[in-house]
């Protein structure tokens, strides 16, 4: 009996976090998108001309694999989001590999945005889970040899060719190795580690320089932030990374960040002290090292390259095991309780997500209206905008871009006389958009 309710509460759990995928997105003024998923769902549209290297293949192909069945490149990236939470939902069921884990975390809000997201980490997030499924089975001598061998390093370059921060994740494979050198699975993970990077090196010179050889030139710069601004943006960004209710802090500062920060510095304080007062197992020391090594080296790359300040967003494959970790212990101390943490994330996103509702299905309706008048419906579509920081312009771009994926932006004045630039003015003097009060 006390089984059938614990199946009944994870299945209402399941069917929630859906549905609060779906309203995250449908209650956010412009679908849940932002610059990098113009880059995206362009690279899907014009595919197979390569447009940019500045991301892997692997999402905008995802999206392009929904499109052949009728779907745009918007409501393509939606059907992957939600089908990358049901594929880990599915596999931990199938294999019983952390199941109760597995769905507390993907109904915490900063999971649920992330879903809802038009972005590579959900899409990344199953192949994730499944790495560290092989790693577990190779740590227990379940898989072995040379098989062992090909499995780890063909998911490490799955990985890479969706997101390229899973260098870090080929590092950490290598270094765990090292640590466990002695270990008979030890070289497994040496090896493994060494095949990614070698992919990598050949990736650089076979497909980045061939389509942007001058990529690496643009994109590395020393010196790119001080320290002591890297040092506020990791705080910053690991309490609300592991804030497991609000993981979005005021831009404008104020006292509710306070509470935000604290809660989830508090939460990493409760995470060391049972990682240390509970031994970790093999697989579990392998799930929070690669996860600290990730978030350790996305916060030194950021002084050669530039990347957006570490938040919930970039972290998910490195916090995703951490978090695996973290519940199974509160599990082993609190039972079916630990479920009320998820149920009070569900709340309070959903609390978040009617207080700052936009209507993306209204603004859907009016964009697409207004480019068919402009005849700007299908082909390249340019928005100029002064600089690049000018958030509440490129809000527009976005939108457009859930309509007409082939959209870049321009920052030349003298663009603004061709007929398929449109600027912000020229598109709120005959339409009205529905915004967010709070995002």
């Amino acid at each position: 009996m006390r089984r059938i309710k614990e199946n009944l509460i994870q299945i209402l759990m399941v069917i929630t976090t859906i549905v609060m995928i779906i309203l995250r997105f449908l209650l956010n003024e412009k679908g849940r998108v932002n610059p990098d998923s113009i880059r995206y769902m362009r690279t899907a549209n014009v595919f197979p001309i390569i447009d940019n290297t500045v991301t892997p293949l692997g999402y905008p192909l995802s999206l392009k694999f929904f499109t052949l069945f009728g779907f745009d490149e918007f409501w393509a990236s939606k059907i992957v989001g939600i089908l990358s939470y049901l594929l880990i939902i599915y596999f931990a069921a199938k294999t019983k590999f952390y199941l109760k884990e597995t769905i507390l975390i993907g109904g915490l809000f900063s999971f649920v945005s992330i879903f809802s997201y038009t972005m590579s980490e959900a899409f990344i997030l199953p192949v994730v889970f499944l790495f560290l499924f092989i790693a577990q089975k190779i740590i227990t001598e379940e898989i072995k040899g040379w098989k062992a061998v090909l499995y780890l390093s063909l998911i490490l370059i799955l990985l890479y060719n969706i997101r390229y921060p899973a260098l870090f994740l080929m590092f950490a494979t290598g270094l765990f190795g090292v640590l466990k050198y002695k270990k008979s699975y030890g070289k497994i993970f040496i090896i493994s580690g060494l095949a990614g990077f070698f992919f990598v090196v050949a990736y650089k010179f076979l497909f980045i320089d061939y389509f942007d050889e001058k990529y690496v030139s643009t994109f590395l710069e020393i010196g790119l932030h001080t320290t002591s601004q890297l040092l506020i943006e990791l705080f910053q960004g690991l309490t609300t990374v592991f804030n497991p209710f609000i993981h979005i802090a005021n831009p404008s500062g104020g006292i509710i960040n306070v509470g935000i920060y604290g809660l989830g510095l508090l939460n990493i304080f409760l995470m060391v002290f049972l990682f240390t007062k509970n031994k970790l197992s093999e697989t579990e020391f392998f799930f929070v090292f690669v996860g600290i090594v990730g978030i350790i080296c996305s916060y030194f790359i950021q002084y050669f390259y530039s990347v957006n300040p570490i938040d919930y967003r970039l972290m998910a494959p490195f916090s995703f095991g951490i978090w695996l970790v973290y519940f199974k212990k509160l599990f082993a101390i609190f039972g079916k309780l630990t479920y009320g943490i998820t149920v009070l994330s569900l709340i309070t996103g959903f609390v978040f997500t009617w207080l700052s509702k936009g209507n993306y299905l209204e603004n859907r309706r009016e964009i697409a209206r207004f480019l068919k008048e402009e005849h700007l419906d299908k082909g390249r579509v340019n928005f100029y905008m002064e600089n690049e920081f000018d958030l509440s312009k490129m809000q527009i771009a976005e939108l457009i871009s859930t309509v007409n994926p082939n959209v870049k932006v321009t920052f030349k004045p003298s663009d603004t006389l061709n007929q398929n630039v449109l600027t912000q003015y020229k598109v709120l003097q005959k339409i009205k958009i529905d915004t967010n009060k709070f995002q």
